[in-house]
């Protein structure tokens, strides 16, 4: 049986709000694969508490007991203790628990294809403060953690798939990274992840240059000249449908929309406001390039209304129908 787990993400903000609300939906009860939430039970009793909501918490020792998902009911796996249970203040002290339950949630799914892990959202800044220095996101910890040799970050809705050439970096270290045997390894991972993930039989891929009008023939940058457009090339020669550099400031017009299939942006805010501008709430997170299935919810932890008010549910509930299409 296909079984899925969320590691639920930063302890104060709507990850946990997100799969208790969940719960009490139709969606829940029509989920094909059981949904296993990797948490504390304080956690769980004290946010359902504060939010009203009146939910049943079924722990499991391993995943192999999971059920069929129940209205109104969660099951869970217990993997660290949250120190922290109140929502909207960040504590620096909860970062151990938030990647021991990543980690529980990453180990699983190695152990296991027919496992999926869903994440909700983290504060990465909350981390590194909580000791994990080098700690850059996610999509970084898997790659890390399933020894992947390179992984794509992959935004997708109905409207607009984009994927990152660079992730949580700052801008002044992007050109660093602009390396031509890697981007060539990210446009073939992206390549793959059309084909076997959205069964897009000849996908076409829009490259975006790194600087303004994409170096305009090396006079505003010379990235697209010697490393962007090379390494496109060589992609082209294994018969990938990618576009050589062009700019951003122009790629996106409604006639560029409906003939891409995915948009591989130079870094984070290139193409990211354009996916959440047409898509915010809808959109899911996919990790291509590594040996598990993993999704996530395509916004943050929304500190200032975690307790409070019902979250939006769209993007919570798109990240788990991909994650078991995916299975």
């Amino acid at each position: 049986m296909k079984r899925l787990l969320y590691s639920h993400g930063e302890p104060a903000g709507i990850g946990i709000d997100l799969i208790l609300y969940l719960s009490k939906s139709k969606f829940w009860q029509g989920m094909e694969s059981p949904l296993v939430c990797i948490v504390d039970i304080d956690l769980l009793e004290s946010r359902s508490k504060i939010l009203n909501l009146n939910i049943n918490f079924t722990e499991i020792q391993s995943l192999k007991a999971a059920k069929e998902n129940r209205l109104g009911t969660v099951q869970f796996i217990q993997a660290g203790k949250c120190k922290d249970l109140s929502p909207g203040t960040l504590n620096p002290k909860n970062s151990k628990y938030i990647l021991d339950n990543l980690n529980f949630g990453i180990a699983q799914s190695l152990k296991n294809k027919k496992v999926g892990l869903v994440t909700g959202p983290i504060q990465k800044s909350n981390i590194i403060d909580g000791g994990f220095k080098s700690f850059q996101g996610h999509t970084e910890w898997i790659k890390k953690k399933t020894r992947s040799n390179h992984v794509v970050m992959l935004l997708s809705s109905k409207k607009i798939k984009v994927a990152l050439a660079t992730t949580h970096i700052p801008l002044t270290e992007v050109p660093k990274n602009i390396k031509k045997s890697k981007l060539i390894e990210i446009i073939k991972i992206l390549h793959l992840g059309l084909k076997t993930k959205f069964k897009i039989k000849h996908p076409a891929i829009t490259v975006l240059g790194l600087n303004p009008h994409a170096g305009e023939d090396g006079k505003m940058g010379a990235e697209e000249i010697k490393i962007i457009n090379p390494a496109v090339q060589i992609c082209r020669d294994m018969g990938i449908n990618a576009s050589y550099a062009i700019s951003a400031d122009t790629a996106f017009n409604n006639k560029k929309l409906n003939t891409t299939d995915a948009y591989l942006a130079m870094y984070h805010d290139q193409a990211l406001p354009v996916l959440k501008a047409l898509s915010f709430g809808e959109a899911v997170n996919i990790t291509l390039g590594t040996s598990i299935v993993r999704t996530s919810v395509d916004h943050g932890t929304a500190l200032d209304i975690a307790g409070k008010m019902k979250p939006n549910l769209g993007s919570i509930k798109e990240a788990i129908k991909s994650a078991e299409i995916q299975l």
